[in-house]
C-alpha cells in the first residue's frame, strides 16, 4: 500500500512521512478512525515508507525489493495479529499465522473493510472471533527475532480492543520494554475498550472519516458511479468506505427526486399524488426503502444547518443548492423536530416490516400538515 492510492488525508500523510524523514518514529502508535476509513490503509503505507530502499519526498518508490515484497505482504520484518476463531479448515491451534493467506487476500482486495467482512472470509459462521492468550506466546517469539531484511521489524495488530486480556497484558509488557529497531502498529476502532495503559504508551494517530467528496471520487474510481448515484450513496455512508461499498449495490433509484416531489406535494396538499408515489416507494423493496429515508435525513438535517447559516454546508450540488435554499425557508424551530421525527419514526417501521404503503401516506400527512403550520 501506498500513500497514493489513499484518497485524501493529506495532512495525516504528511505528518507520518515527516516523522520517518526527521527520524523521529515512535515504538507504539495507535491509528484509530472509524470502521471503513483509511486507519488500516495509513498504517499499510506507513510501514511500506519505513522500510522503502528508495523514499521520495512523499511516497516510497513502490519499486525496490522492500516495497515489492510489501505490496504483497509477504515482507519477512512485518508481522501481523489480528482476530480469529475457529473455522471448518482450522479447529485447534487457532493463531493469526495459520490465517495470513486469508488475510492478505482480504487486504488487498479492500483495506476498508470491517470485522464481520473478515470472520465471513475466514469462514467464521456465526463465530466471534478476538485475539485469544495463545497469541501472546506468538506476539513475544516474533519481536524476539532481528529484522531480516528492512531496518524495522514492524508487528501490526488489527483492531486490538479485541484482545484477551492475558494477550493485552503481554502487549504492554512489550510496549513498556520494547525490543530494538521494532514499531508496533495498532489499527483501532474503539480506543476506549483498549487498557488506559497500553493507550497511553503509544502515539496516537488520529484517523478522521472520509469527506463526502473523498468518498464520491472512491466510487466513481473504483465502482465507476456516475455523478448522482455516486453523491447519493455518499449521504449514507457517513464517510466509511466499507459502508459506500456494500450500498452500491443497495442504492438504485433517484432518491433526490423522488424527494424533492414528495415534498412539494405534502405541501401542496397533492394527496392524489402521494398515494401514486406510494406506489413508487412499496416497488423500491425494504432496504432501498430504508436508505432512502436515510437519505431524506440527511438532506433534511442539511436544509436545517442552511437556515441556521449557509457556511455550516461544506458542499452541495447545484440542484440540491438550489432546493435547500428554498426549502430551508419552510422549516423553524416549531416544525424542524417534528419533521425530523417524523422521518425517524417512518425508518422505524419499516425496518420492523410495516407495510411501506401505509407508513409512506400516514409520514406524508404528518409532514404536510408540518409544512403547512411552520409558525
Amino acid at each position: 500500500m501506498h500513500f497514493s492510492q489513499i484518497i485524501g488525508h493529506q495532512e495525516t500523510k504528511g505528518l507520518l512521512i515527516n516523522s520517518v524523514r526527521q527520524n523521529h518514529v515512535a515504538h507504539a502508535q495507535l491509528f484509530l478512525g472509524q470502521e471503513g476509513s483509511a486507519n488500516l490503509a495509513l498504517a499499510l503505507a506507513y510501514a511500506t515508507y519505513i522500510n522503502c530502499e528508495d523514499r521520495q519526498p512523499d511516497d516510497s518508490c513502490g519499486t525496490c525489493n522492500s516495497c515489492v515484497k510489501m505490496n504483497k505482504l509477504v515482507h519477512p520484518d512485518f508481522n501481523f495479529v489480528m482476530p480469529v476463531t475457529s473455522t471448518k479448515s482450522i479447529t485447534k491451534d487457532v493463531l493469526s499465522q495459520k490465517f495470513l493467506t486469508e488475510w492478505r487476500e482480504f487486504v488487498l482486495a479492500n483495506p476498508y473493510q470491517g470485522l464481520n467482512e473478515w470472520m465471513q472470509h475466514i469462514g467464521a459462521e456465526n463465530k466471534q472471533g478476538n485475539i485469544s492468550k495463545e497469541e501472546s506466546r506468538q506476539l513475544v517469539k516474533l519481536v524476539s527475532l532481528k529484522a531480516f531484511e528492512g531496518d524495522y521489524k514492524i508487528v501490526l495488530i488489527w483492531l486490538p480492543e479485541l484482545m484477551h486480556h492475558t494477550a493485552a497484558n503481554a502487549l504492554l509488557k512489550l510496549l513498556e520494554e520494547p525490543p530494538v529497531k521494532t514499531l508496533f502498529l495498532l489499527v483501532s476502532q474503539s480506543a476506549e475498550k483498549l487498557l488506559a495503559t497500553i493507550t497511553s504508551r503509544t502515539q496516537i494517530v488520529q484517523v478522521r472519516a472520509f469527506t463526502e467528496e473523498e468518498v464520491i471520487s472512491y466510487l466513481q474510481e473504483k465502482h465507476g458511479l456516475d455523478n448522482t448515484a455516486a453523491y447519493q450513496v455518499a449521504q449514507l455512508a457517513e464517510g466509511s468506505l466499507n459502508a459506500a461499498t456494500k450500498l452500491t449495490s443497495e442504492v438504485s433509484s433517484d432518491y433526490f427526486t423522488f424527494f424533492t416531489d414528495w415534498m412539494r406535494n405534502c405541501y401542496s396538499y397533492k394527496f392524489e399524488k402521494v398515494v401514486d408515489a406510494s406506489e413508487e416507494f412499496q416497488k423500491l423493496g425494504r432496504e432501498n426503502q430504508k436508505n432512502f429515508l436515510l437519505y431524506a435525513l440527511n438532506l433534511f438535517r442539511k436544509v436545517m444547518l442552511y437556515g441556521v447559516d449557509e457556511s455550516l454546508i461544506a458542499y452541495l450540488p447545484p440542484n440540491e443548492l438550489d432546493f435547500v435554499q428554498k426549502f430551508s425557508k419552510l422549516i423553524t424551530e416549531n416544525n424542524a423536530d417534528k419533521l425530523a421525527q417524523e422521518l425517524n419514526e417512518a425508518h422505524y417501521h419499516i425496518e420492523r416490516n410495516a407495510n411501506p404503503k401505509m407508513v409512506f401516506v400516514d409520514s406524508s400527512i404528518q409532514i404536510a400538515q408540518y409544512l403547512r403550520n411552520a409558525s
